[in-house]
């Protein structure tokens, strides 16, 4: 018996729908696992010790305790004020200097004429297999005797380059079209202008999606700036976080709602930077 037209037609829509059907309902639960820390985290916040705590569950505190928000910074023992500031100082600087120096690295790497330019990419990868437990006691070494304890330069300087984000850009370069870099050698731009004027203006949404990726990377860092901030006015978000749990007592509203806080700037940098970062990723060009 055959099948007409019509029917297999019909057979193929119904298939689609059901396959359609399918992927919205398992990106729905998805999307749902992906909620509940959020929703944890909001709960918890908003309660009082005993009822994070307690056996008897419930869906949302009785009564919302909206003076917890403002609990972190009224906090004596820790200014949490100041930590989030550090946090953003050394998220912002370390996310520019390490878009400079890896950038410049990799356009370098991928289109500058030089004999042992592939021993040098080789020895850049080399340092992706080298663990950061490895180079953790020199570093601090070097920055202590630099006098960085304490200070900006010590957080962020040590962390400007970054072998995978190299390696990235480097991608990224060698599938960037040399026409329009020729077109600008021939308006007499050397590489530097032409990485300048011509390179970065068109590489944006990358630029956006690396900026993106090392800007939560610096703001979630604790083993680095935990030993770099000794002093309590030094301390990043993650380390005052640490500081509201001791060995005698551990202040869980307190440290679900200065967590809250902590993840307001992710937020928003993901948020207002998600489209560009699905493009850049999608620009990386992971070939030779």
């Amino acid at each position: 018996m055959t099948t007409t037209a019509p029917e297999s037609r019909g057979r193929a829509r119904r298939g689609g729908l059901m396959s359609s059907t399918g992927l919205y309902l398992a990106t729905s639960v998805a999307a749902l696992l992906f909620l509940v820390p959020f929703y944890l985290l909001v709960r918890n916040a908003l309660s009082t010790d005993p009822e994070i705590t307690g056996e008897n569950w419930k869906f949302f505190p009785s009564h919302i305790q909206w003076g917890n928000i403002t609990e972190p910074f009224e906090d004596p023992t820790v200014d949490f004020g100041r930590s989030m500031w550090n946090s953003l100082v050394v998220g912002v600087l370390h996310t520019a200097g390490t878009l400079i120096v890896c950038s410049l690295a990799g356009y370098a790497l991928a289109r500058i004429p030089y004999r042992h330019a592939n021993k040098v990419f080789y020895a850049v990868l080399v340092t992706l297999m080298v663990p950061a437990a490895v180079t953790f006691v020199p570093s601090f070494v070097l920055v202590s005797s630099l006098g960085w304890v304490d200070s900006y330069r010590g957080l962020i300087i040590p962390g400007l380059f970054s072998g995978f984000t190299c390696f990235l850009f480097r991608q990224y370069f060698l599938g960037f079209p040399k026409e329009l870099e020729e077109a600008a050698r021939v308006d007499g731009l050397g590489y530097w202008g032409a990485y300048w004027r011509v390179v970065v203006p068109n590489s944006l949404n990358f630029f956006a999606a690396i900026a993106t990726i090392t800007f939560i990377s610096g703001w979630n860092s604790f083993l680095w700036p935990l030993v770099i901030g000794q002093d309590p006015s030094a301390w990043t978000v993650q380390v005052a976080l640490s500081s509201y749990m001791t060995n005698q007592t551990v202040n869980y509203h307190l440290i679900f709602m200065a967590t809250a806080i902590s993840i307001l700037p992710l937020l928003f940098v993901f948020l207002f930077l998600q489209r560009w970062l699905v493009q850049g990723i999608a620009q990386t060009g992971i070939k030779g």
